[in-house]
Order: structure tokens, then C-alpha cells, then sequence
């Protein structure tokens, strides 16, 4: 046997050893990653051939039932350290984000996925450069926040325009200052939030300049 062939030989039996060590570490995240796949199924709706059967409802019902499953086998016994970590971060993030991944089945041109999701939104930013000139969104994205998508549909629509202003006649007062003040709430906690992720020390300052103007008053 060559030098080669035995390096390569002896670099293949520290893989073989270094898989039997993890094999059992392997085989528990095999099996973890089956209560994810068992999501997908639900969600990408591919548990039926006929569309007309896939509704808001009907995954609801799958989705409701994944999640008990998933909780019940997290409180028997015999669960590793490491499935309670991993699959349960799993139950607390898709149990808090339940609502809203069930509302797209009912809506026609909805995106059903990231990818679909993502195409809508950089449409979105295409648009919104060729009608400024600038590069960059954020500023309007701020400012308007989920107003640029519900305006951005509504511009897809034939004679969209006289609609969405036949329609905002119809809007009650009291209905258009409470909408209002949910949009400039919402606003304030983009900005915040964005000034926080982006200029940290500024904003800590403010903070505390704030607080200190609070605690002298």
C-alpha cells in the first residue's frame, strides 16, 4: 500500500470512529428535524391533491394538532436535555406565531412562501425607487410601514386608484383617527427600534437624558 492510499485510509477510519461517536447525537437530531418536516407538510399543503380542500380552517386544524402532539411528547418522560431545548424553543416560537401563518390559505395571490415573500417585497422597493430615485427604502418603509403593501395592492387593481378613493370616502371618522393613531404607534416603534439596532449609544443617551429630565420634574 502507498503513503497515499494509507493517509487515506487512516483519514477514513477517524470519520468512521468520529460517526460512531455522534451516532446516537445524530440519530436524536434525525429525529428532531422529523417534527419540522411534519410542519412543512402541513403548511405547504401537500397533504391533499385538491386545492379546494386546503383552507385557513382546515390547516388551522393540523396546525392546532401538530402543536399538541409536539407539547405531549415534550412532557413525557425519556426526553434528553437537548430535545427539551431544541424542540422546545420550536413549540414556543410556532405556538406564538400560530395566527399568522394560517391566514394565506383563503386569500387568492397570497405569497404561500419566503421565496413568494420576498419577490413581493423587492417589487415593492422597485417601485418605490424608479418614483424617488433613491437607493435605499428605509426612510419610507418607516414612515409608512404596512399602509406601502395594502396601497401597493390596491395599484395592481384595474382602476385601482378610484377605488381605493371611493373606499376611503366610506371610512368613518372615528374609524380613520383610530387607524391613525395605530399608524403613528406603529411608526414610533419602527423608529425606535431602528434607531436602537442602528445607533445604540445615541439612543442610550437619549434615554437616560430623558430619565434623568423625568426624575428631576
Amino acid at each position: 500500500m502507498t503513503q497515499t492510499a494509507q493517509k487515506r485510509l487512516k483519514r477514513l477510519k477517524a470519520i468512521v470512529s468520529l460517526y460512531a461517536e455522534k451516532r446516537e447525537a445524530l440519530e436524536q437530531v434525525r429525529a428532531m428535524r422529523e417534527w419540522v418536516m411534519r410542519l412543512e407538510h402541513i403548511l405547504d399543503g401537500s397533504w391533499t391533491d385538491s386545492p379546494e380542500e386546503i383552507s385557513n380552517a382546515e390547516v388551522a386544524c393540523r396546525f392546532d394538532e401538530w402543536l399538541k402532539d409536539l407539547a405531549n411528547f415534550l412532557q413525557s418522560e425519556g426526553r434528553t436535555q437537548e430535545e427539551q431545548l431544541r424542540l422546545g424553543h420550536l413549540l414556543k416560537v410556532m405556538s406564538h406565531l400560530r395566527p399568522g401563518l394560517v391566514q394565506c390559505y383563503d386569500l387568492p395571490g397570497f405569497p404561500r412562501t419566503t421565496n413568494d415573500m420576498e419577490i413581493s417585497i423587492r417589487a415593492l422597493k422597485t417601485r418605490y425607487r424608479r418614483i424617488s430615485g433613491r437607493k435605499n427604502w428605509n426612510a419610507y418603509l418607516l414612515r409608512y410601514g404596512r399602509c406601502v403593501a395594502y396601497y401597493e395592492w390596491w395599484m395592481q387593481q384595474p382602476n385601482g386608484s378610484v377605488l381605493l378613493e371611493a373606499r376611503l370616502r366610506q371610512t368613518a371618522p372615528h374609524l380613520w383617527r383610530s387607524v391613525r393613531q395605530q399608524t403613528r404607534d406603529r411608526h414610533r416603534e419602527q423608529l425606535n427600534r431602528f434607531r436602537f439596532r442602528h445607533h445604540p449609544h445615541a439612543y442610550l443617551a437619549s434615554l437616560q437624558e430623558r430619565w434623568e429630565q423625568a426624575v428631576c420634574t
